[in-house]
């Protein structure tokens, strides 16, 4: 029989997957970058209504982590792209749960 870590744990999955997801911004840039496939940088920040150093940020600690992936172009001005990993993909059919739920969340809200 499989036991279950802990929370506590440093190697429980959920503790693993919910450090992985911390942060204002990471769900967000997950389900624009789903929605709209490979993004520019500027094209990132004007749909999530980000500041730089933020996006920066973000950007940068989700490819250590294997969610995004860059593509710098060598071209004159510079070129990069941003898209999602396969491992990120894979929260897809989570975030469409989500989605919906937060459908859920608003037409309760409305009947009030």
């Amino acid at each position: 029989m499989n036991e279950k870590r802990a929370f506590t744990n440093e190697m429980c999955p959920m503790r693993v997957a919910c450090r992985t997801l911390e942060g204002k911004w990471k769900i967000p840039m997950i389900y624009v970058l789903c929605e709209h496939g490979t993004l520019r940088y500027n094209e990132l920040k004007k749909a999530l209504g980000i500041t730089n150093v933020m996006l920066s940020n973000t950007l940068k600690e989700m490819e250590q982590e294997g969610l995004v992936i860059r593509i710098q172009f060598n071209e004159i001005p510079p070129r990069v792209e941003y898209s999602l990993t396969e491992v990120a993909l894979k929260l897809m059919p989570i975030l469409q749960e989500f989605y919906e739920w937060g459908e859920l969340l608003i037409e309760t809200e409305d009947r009030r």
